[in-house]
């Protein structure tokens, strides 16, 4: 993922970063997005000025702030939208009627913009894959196509404003890379867990091989002969259920002679001396 364009949150500059990881690159400053917010600015000082400029309304219009920016560095969905549009990108809000197959189909999109209070951030997809660049990440993340509607969801229910792209984004080297070297999923440790479901006995059988291996302080002939009973006794009455369960609260610091053990306990130790080496 070295190949993506991700930029780190400084100061408020979210936005600055928001749209250049939707772009891919450094198009704008804080300066450009400055200049945006100004123009602004100015446009709707005209308009007001249209009116009465003796009248209260314009001079209590004229006392506030900068409804586009900031002295924090946060800039106002027009700055972003005019400064998209030289692109001919449009944003269109997710819970828009113009926004139903967007809404049905997330994954059919190229790229989505969120925001809540004053934080922006970018969710795009490079080559097949969706990436989260949020500015507040140390690095952009790899989110699953199945994933993508409940991530949207998610963001939804925590408050976020969702404005779907509309338009051609310019062409990035992620993308051109992404399509030929997929990014893969970052291995996570795996969790601690009470029970382990086998997809089919020939997995449990597997599991209970690969235990009776480990250099283990057990009887491991009389391990085998045991399993060869648990499964001759259960094999004809489990006939065509395809999955079993096992829960793994065995006496795995059991320390005395392996035929103290129930056939069900020595089972028990196999499955979980077996999950210890996953």
């Amino acid at each position: 993922m070295e190949a993506i364009f991700h930029e780190k949150q400084e100061g408020s500059l979210c936005a600055q970063h928001c749209l250049n990881a939707l772009l891919q690159g450094p198009y704008f400053t804080a300066v450009d997005l400055a200049d945006i917010a100004r123009q602004l600015d100015e446009d709707e000082r005209d308009r007001m000025a249209e009116g009465d400029v003796t009248s209260n309304d314009y001079q209590e219009f004229l006392k506030q702030p900068s409804s586009n920016m900031d002295d924090s560095g946060f800039f106002s969905i027009q700055v972003i939208c005019n400064a998209l549009r030289v692109w001919n990108i449009e944003l269109i809000p997710f819970l828009s009627p113009d926004a139903g197959q967007a809404r049905e189909n997330p994954q059919n999109q190229r790229a989505f913009i969120c925001n809540l209070q004053q934080h922006w951030l970018t969710i795009r997809k490079l080559g097949h894959q969706w990436f989260n660049l949020n500015s507040l990440l140390a690095k952009p993340e790899l989110i699953s196509e199945t994933y993508l509607s409940l991530y949207l969801k998610q963001l939804q229910t925590e408050g976020y404003s969702i404005f779907v792209i509309m338009g051609r984004l310019p062409e990035s080297e992620a993308d051109q890379l992404l399509k030929l070297c997929p990014a893969k999923p970052e291995k996570k440790p795996p969790s601690k867990m009470t029970s382990y479901q086998f997809v089919n006995r020939s997995d449990l059988s597997a599991a209970l091989q690969q235990a009776t291996t480990i250099d283990q302080p057990v009887d491991t002939e009389e391990v085998r002969r045991k399993r060869e009973l648990y499964f001759t006794r259960q094999g004809e009455s489990q006939t065509g259920n395809n999955q079993t369960t096992i829960q793994t609260d065995a006496p795995s610091n059991h320390q005395g002679p392996i035929s103290d053990l129930t056939e069900e306990e020595v089972l028990q130790m196999a499955v979980q001396l077996s999950l210890q080496e996953m």
